[in-house]
């Protein structure tokens, strides 16, 4: 395409996973992409929201040499596209004089043609932008090439905020949109909507550019795609996965029209959860450094599915799992855990914990004295487990991989510096029946990019015996609560649709049972204030989206 002939355009698509704070490593990343679009003829190259400093940056942005860093790259590869080839869409954060902004700078020439703030700034669940930025202004489109580009950024296109349909007045004629939209179940179709709505009300054809990647809890999931103004599909890029696509736009009588681009098919279910958890625990891991991790792998299906999604996301030679036992411990638990790791080919270790909880005990056997055996004593073996494990983890560097669910962690079934020891939790939010659900699928199935073995890998003993802790003899999970099915869907209900007692217990569930569980909801907050982070794979999360105070003597009767 060329400022005189702009009845075609080429734009490549980059869906990449950048690491926050890692300027020069993101630079790289765009440098590259740009290098692919040159390749391909490209005219324009679209990048992410905050690519340059990577999303969320949260806090870092309040360092003032963190943003003159991000400046000074922006500028750099703007200088760079002095060559003739590809201009460049790209986000980064940067310091104006009426505070610091969520902007997108447009690259042509050798210069930054343009530069457009974000005026919508989240402020609720996982999001906190108004909390270190600062609105920006309503502006116009831009001319590249002889293209009237509008570029709304991310939550601009969610609300009725009339920003594309301001664009459109203005005279724009392509809408493309850099995201930083995390991963929850069935997300894909939400935005879906979102951009069909702008689509519809503003007339024009839009490009939805995701991030990819995890960022401590979140994940990002790409799956980029675009809409013509007919409303049609015109490309979906994959998910979970880098991707980088040149598309072909063409000026007709009606406006710009993209041609028909790859239509990539996107996971659902638990195919989705599981390569979600598998690609933040990987990225957690490599992007903090880590060069192996290690888990307690108790015979449960918990920490068996922990095991799998780390040897998925790592491969068997940087994952080590332990079994712990005491004398509870069960024969069923030592062949199950065994028989896991076997299956997924990993490292396996015994190291029995009687001598140390013993010692424990006998040190505390006189101020303990005339006082019944009980929790106290079983949480011993929980916290020596977690120490075992964490002198693991110092002596090897390998990072312990946490293995409590979020049904357990829900109702504080964990133990505080022991099981919750760790530095990240793969299942943290998932519920123990989707636990078992992944378990079923991975069973079935080898995700792509996995680097473990494909067939059974989590045994069927441990999908179908009675959950147990195994801290006193014949204990059984369902001993302390209701079972997993009614326990998750009272958890679901307070939780993720913060539903009243009332309403909870017309669903069919025992009034009492369901005081007890938002009691126990509420008493564990202080516990999961001190667990580790850990994927984020529903629509409301502990940590980033729900946050209640510890201090809290409300309760719905």
């Amino acid at each position: 395409m060329t400022q005189t002939d702009p009845k075609t355009l080429r734009i490549a698509v980059a869906q990449l996973n950048p690491t926050v704070g890692d300027v020069a490593g993101n630079l790289a990343l765009a440098r590259e992409a740009r290098r692919d679009a040159a390749r391909e003829d490209a005219d324009l190259l679209m990048l992410t929201e905050l690519f340059i400093s990577g999303y969320p940056p949260e806090d870092l942005v309040l360092k003032p040499s963190f943003l003159k860093a991000c400046l000074k790259a922006v500028e750099t590869l703007a200088a760079e596209t002095a060559d003739g080839g590809p201009g460049v869409l790209i986000g980064f954060p940067r310091q104006g004089e009426a505070g610091r902004h969520n902007s997108v700078a447009l690259l042509d020439a050798g210069k930054i043609i343009a530069i457009r703030d974000k005026i919508d700034l989240p402020n609720y669940g996982e999001f906190d932008e108004k909390r270190v930025f600062t609105e920006g202004s309503i502006s116009g489109p831009y001319n590249f090439r002889g293209v009237r580009i509008g570029v709304p950024i991310c939550e601009e296109i969610w609300n009725d905020m009339g920003v594309c349909e301001t664009l459109a007045e203005s005279g724009a004629e392509i809408l493309l949109v850099p995201n930083g939209s995390p991963y929850y179940r069935g997300k894909l179709d939400v935005r879906y909507q979102v951009a069909l709505r702008q689509v519809i009300e503003s007339g024009l054809p839009l490009i939805f550019a995701n991030q990819l990647g995890g960022q401590d809890e979140l994940v990002f999931d790409g799956a980029s795609f675009a809409f013509n103004a007919d409303k049609s599909l015109a490309f979906q890029l994959s998910q979970f996965e880098t991707a980088f696509v040149v598309t072909d736009w063409r000026r007709e009588e009606g406006g710009w029209r993209c041609q028909p681009g790859p239509m990539v098919r996107i996971p659902e279910k638990e195919e989705a959860d599981y390569h979600a958890c598998l690609l933040g625990f990987r990225d957690y891991v490599n992007k903090n450094g880590f060069k192996s991790v290690v888990l307690g792998l108790s015979g449960g299906i918990d920490s068996a599915v922990c095991a799998a999604i780390a040897v998925d996301a790592l491969g068997e030679e940087r994952v080590r799992t332990i079994m712990l036992p005491y004398r509870y411990t069960s024969e069923d638990s030592f062949k199950d855990a065994a028989d896991c790791a076997r299956a997924l080919g990993c490292r396996y270790d015994i190291v029995p914990i009687s001598e140390p909880v013993e010692g424990f005990l006998a040190s505390l056997s006189d101020m303990f004295e005339g006082t019944d055996q009980g929790i106290t004593e079983e949480n011993l073996q929980s916290r020596t487990r977690g120490t075992i494990l964490m002198a693991i983890s110092n002596k090897f560097g390998s990072m312990v991989v946490t293995t409590g669910n979020k049904s357990e962690m829900s109702v504080g079934y964990a133990t505080l510096y022991g099981d919750m020891n760790g530095g990240f939790n793969p299942i943290k939010d998932l519920y123990k029946m989707q636990v078992y659900a992944l378990a079923e699928w991975r069973n079935e199935h080898l995700p792509a990019g996995a680097l473990g073995p494909s067939g059974e890998v989590i045994p069927k003993n441990i999908i179908s015996k009675a959950p147990s802790a195994e801290l006193r003899p014949d204990q059984k999970d369902q001993d302390s609560l209701p079972p997993y099915p009614v326990l998750d869907d009272i958890l679901e209900c307070l939780v993720e649709m913060e539903m009243g007692t009332e309403d909870i217990v017309a669903r069919g569930h025992d009034v009492a049972t369901v005081h007890r569980i938002e009691h126990l909801l509420y008493l564990a907050e202080y516990k999961r204030r001190q667990s580790a982070p850990g994927v984020k794979i529903t629509k409301k999360n502990f940590g980033r989206d729900r946050r209640y105070p510890i201090t809290n003597r409300f309760r719905d009767r």
